[in-house]
């Protein structure tokens, strides 16, 4: 892997909320952690972030700035701005190669590397993700409540949001031909006012990033301010695999195995935020980046004899 770096007692790699979380944990139990980050995390594209108590409204980047900020403020924490490539166990814990070629090491290693989305390749879509095509209302739907939304479905799980977006506002389900909700779940869909649209969407159309409408397959037009999407996710980066971390299929897309102290199937190697959930939410990210570098900084103790049990 070329020349190694001095070795950290905790490698964090990521540094969005639960990277930083978990970073934070430790730094204040005393210990040498380095936190590598690649500058790209998921809410990137929002323009805004919500529901983290205390930081409602703030923008992404400030948000994850002023963290940063009051982080590097403690002695034990050093940063390195690099995307961590590769990854292998060594004798005394865990190695790295970032993009830069530069080899760091650490006894334990925390990974907090996120999920890339897989949205449709629909015209339009991309454009306007995390500004008016969404896939948590929680994070925005009170922003859009009572416009026009729509479902554009994905799959099973289209279903679901369907049936939780009415809250927000008056619905069309896009079922797009891959889903065809049987009569129970019409029913449902009726009770909440919920229009079923079995014509596919073809296009995206607004002003920039805003969308006013949704062009449908046979030429109409249908008023849409805020699509709500499902997308395919898949683990950020090839860390977990090349560790050999067990994944678990979830309604989206595989995410790591973990235990409730956030410990993954590979011994010294823990992981939160996204990477590790079937739900994702910034503070959701938050508390299980916690609880990741508690239980990296309870490894290390139980690491000394007399101290902990294993």
């Amino acid at each position: 892997m070329g020349s190694e770096d001095s070795q950290y007692e905790v490698l964090v790699v990521g540094g969005s909320f639960a990277g930083l979380s978990a970073a934070l944990m430790l730094a204040r139990a005393r210990k040498r952690v380095l936190l590598i980050d690649a500058g790209q995390p998921r809410n990137r594209f929002a323009a805004h972030s919500h529901g983290v108590l205390g930081h409602d409204g703030k923008t992404p980047q400030a948000l994850l700035a002023e963290a940063l900020a009051q982080l590097m403020a403690y002695p034990s924490v050093s940063l390195k701005q690099a995307m961590a490539t590769d990854a292998e166990r060594t004798d005394s814990g865990f190695a790295l190669r970032l993009d830069s070629g530069q080899r760091v090491s650490g006894r334990k290693l925390v990974l907090a590397t996120g999920v890339r989305d897989l949205p449709p390749d629909l015209p339009g879509l991309r454009g306007r993700w995390g500004r008016s095509v969404l896939h948590c209302p929680y994070c925005h739907g009170f922003e859009y409540a009572g416009r026009p939304l729509g479902v554009l479905a994905t799959g099973d799980v289209s279903l679901h949001q369907a049936l939780l977006i009415p809250e927000w506002g008056p619905t069309t389900y896009f079922t797009q031909a891959l889903t065809d909700p049987d009569a129970e779940a019409r029913r449902q869909l009726q009770a909440l006012g919920v229009r079923i649209e079995p014509v596919p969407v073809v296009a995206l159309q607004g002003e920039g990033t805003a969308l006013s409408a949704a062009v449908l397959a046979d030429g109409r037009t249908l008023p849409v301010e805020a699509m709500f999407v499902a997308p395919r996710i898949e683990p950020a980066g090839g860390l977990p695999s090349q560790l050999g971390c067990e994944l678990v299929e979830g309604l989206l897309g595989p995410y790591l195995k973990v235990d409730e102290l956030k410990r993954t199937s590979v011994p010294g190697v823990f992981a939160a935020g996204d990477l590790a959930a079937p739900m994702h939410s910034a503070a959701m990210a938050l508390a299980a980046g916690a609880m990741a570098g508690l239980s990296a900084h309870r490894a290390l103790l139980e690491e000394r004899p007399g101290l902990l049990a294993a």
